[in-house]
C-alpha cells in the first residue's frame, strides 16, 4: 500500500475509509487502489516520503489523526468550517456535492415524500449532516452506519427509504451494480471540497509537501488521468467480471487471497485470545474466593467493570482514548487483543468464581479437617472439581471469543468481517458474500466446539 521505507525519507502514518469506491478500495487483486491512493503515491514519490497507509472506519480514521495517533487523513473528508477547528487542511483535490438516494424502483418521488420514513446516514460524514440538516423540514427518522457499503444495502433492501452520499461515490457504486438511483443528479446539495487532512498545529512539513506534490501533478497532467481512470472505468477493471462476482464459486475464486487472509487473522486474535484471557480469568476467578476480603473485593470490582463495558467501547478506549491521554501509540493487533483479554477474561472469571462456588462446602471441610491449608486444598480439592463443572462454560466463552474478534474490525484489523465488507464495497454482492463469511463463521465455530467437547471427555475420563 505504500512504498518502501527508507532511512534517508520522512515516513507518515496516513489513515483512509477503504471502502470509499472510488477514492479508496481493495480490488480484486486485494491491493488497495483508487484516486486518492494513486494521488498519495503520485505526490510521495515526488516528494521523497514515504509512508503507510492504515484502512479503517471513516470515524476512527479520523480520531486517529486528531489525538496524534496518525499523522494525515485522506478519506474523502469535506472541508467544513467545525473540522478546520480540528485539523489542518491541504488544499482541495476534489469537489463534490452530496446526492441523495432511493432504491432503485422506490415509488418516493420527492423529499417531501421522506416524511415519517427513515433515512440512513453514514457517521462523521458531510453527507449525514447536509441530510440530518433536512431532517426537520421534511420530518424523516434517521439511522446512522459505520460504512458505506451497509449503508447503501440498508437502502437496497428497503430497510431505510433514503440515503444522502457524495456524488461520485454513490455513481461509481450504481455503474457497479448497487440498485439504487439518484434523485437529483443535476442539482447536487451541499456543495463542497474534499482535502487531505492533519491534525491542527502539527505535521506542517507533511501538508506543504502534499499541497506542493498535489500542485505538480495538477499541473503535468498526472492528477486528471488518476481521475479519468477510475471515474471512467468498467466493472471488470477492479472488481472482477460477472462469473468473479455473481456466483459464490466466483467470488471464492477471485477472492481467495483476502479471505484465508481474514480468516488467518480472525483465528489467531482468537487463539491467542483464548489462552490469555483464559489465564486472566482463572486468576480473577482464584482471587474472587480468596480469604482476603481486599482481594475479593478487588476481583469483584475487576469483573464488574470490563464485564459492564461494550466491547466496541473498550477497543476505542483502547486503541484511540489512551494513546490520546498518555501518548504513546498501541498497534492495533495489541489493542484488539488486550481488549479481548479484558472483556472476555472477565466473563471468565464469574463463571471460574461460580465454578469454585459450587464445589460443595463439605469437600473443604474435609481437606481441611485432614490438615491440609487453605492454598493448598483449593489446589487439589475445590479447583480440579470445578474446573470440571467449568468446562460447558469454557465452550462458551471460547465461541463467543471468536465471534467477538469481528467487532474489532472497528479498528482497522483486517480479519474476517473486515474482510468481507472490503470485497463487498467492491463488488456490490452483500448476499453472496456475507453468506459466505456467515458459513466460515459457521465452521470455525464447529471445529471449535468439537476441540472443547473432546478435551471436555478427556477430563471427563480421569
Amino acid at each position: 500500500m505504500a512504498p518502501t521505507v527508507s532511512a534517508n525519507e520522512p515516513h507518515y502514518t496516513i489513515t483512509t475509509d477503504a471502502t470509499y469506491a472510488p477514492f479508496t478500495f481493495q480490488d480484486k487483486n486485494s491491493q488497495y487502489v483508487g484516486i486518492e491512493q494513486d494521488m498519495m503515491k503520485a505526490i510521495a514519490k515526488r516528494e521523497g516520503f514515504t509512508y503507510t497507509m492504515k484502512p479503517m472506519s471513516f470515524n476512527s480514521a479520523a480520531q486517529l489523526v486528531s489525538n496524534g495517533q496518525a499523522d494525515g487523513i485522506i478519506a474523502g473528508m469535506s472541508i467544513t468550517p467545525e473540522r478546520r477547528q480540528v485539523y489542518d487542511f491541504s488544499t482541495p483535490y476534489y469537489k463534490t456535492g452530496v446526492a441523495w438516494i432511493v432504491k432503485k424502483d422506490s415509488k418516493i418521488k420527492s423529499l417531501e415524500d421522506l416524511k415519517g420514513q427513515t433515512v440512513a446516514l453514514k457517521t462523521g460524514t458531510a453527507a449525514s449532516e447536509y441530510g440530518l440538516s433536512l431532517q426537520a423540514k421534511y420530518g424523516f427518522k434517521v439511522k446512522y452506519f459505520n460504512d458505506t457499503d451497509t449503508m447503501y444495502n440498508d437502502v437496497a433492501v428497503g430497510n431505510s427509504a433514503a440515503t444522502f452520499e457524495d456524488m461520485p461515490v454513490i455513481q461509481y457504486a450504481i455503474k457497479n451494480g448497487m440498485k439504487l438511483k439518484v434523485m437529483n443528479p443535476n442539482q447536487p446539495g451541499n456543495a463542497g471540497s474534499y482535502g487531505f487532512a492533519v491534525e491542527k498545529h502539527k505535521n506542517k512539513a507533511l501538508l506543504t509537501a502534499f499541497n506542493r506534490g498535489f500542485a505538480a501533478i495538477k499541473k503535468d497532467g498526472t492528477y486528471d488521468k488518476i481521475v479519468a481512470k477510475y471515474l471512467g472505468a468498467s466493472q471488470a477493471t477492479f472488481s472482477g467480471t460477472k462469473a468473479d462476482n455473481e456466483t459464490v464459486f466466483g467470488i471464492l475464486k477471485s477472492n481467495q487471497q483476502a479471505l484465508v487472509s481474514g480468516l488467518w487473522q480472525t483465528i489467531e486474535l482468537t487463539v491467542i485470545a483464548i489462552v490469555l484471557a483464559s489465564i486472566w480469568g482463572i486468576l480473577l476467578g482464584v482471587m474472587g474466593v480468596s480469604q482476603m476480603a481486599w482481594v475479593r473485593g478487588l476481583s469483584t470490582t475487576i469483573i464488574y467493570i470490563f464485564r459492564g463495558l461494550p466491547l466496541m467501547v473498550l477497543a476505542f478506549f483502547i486503541y484511540i482514548g489512551l494513546p490520546g491521554l498518555t501518548g504513546v501509540k498501541i498497534p492495533a493487533f495489541t489493542a484488539g487483543i488486550v481488549t479481548l483479554i479484558l472483556n472476555e477474561g472477565a466473563y471468565t472469571g464469574a463463571f471460574v468464581r461460580g465454578g469454585f462456588e459450587a464445589v460443595d462446602r463439605g469437600q473443604m471441610e474435609a481437606a481441611r479437617s485432614l490438615g491440609l491449608p487453605y492454598g493448598k486444598a483449593m489446589r487439589r480439592v475445590i479447583m480440579p472439581q470445578g474446573l470440571r463443572i467449568m468446562v460447558p462454560s469454557f465452550i462458551n466463552q471460547f465461541i463467543i471469543t471468536l465471534k467477538d474478534t469481528s467487532i474489532l474490525s472497528a479498528i482497522g484489523l483486517l480479519e474476517l468481517t473486515q474482510t468481507g465488507s472490503l470485497i463487498v464495497a467492491r463488488n456490490s454482492q452483500g448476499f453472496r458474500v456475507w453468506a459466505i463469511i456467515a458459513i466460515v463463521y459457521l465452521i470455525l465455530i464447529t471445529l471449535l466446539t468439537w476441540l472443547s467437547r473432546w478435551v471436555e471427555n478427556k477430563m471427563t475420563m480421569q
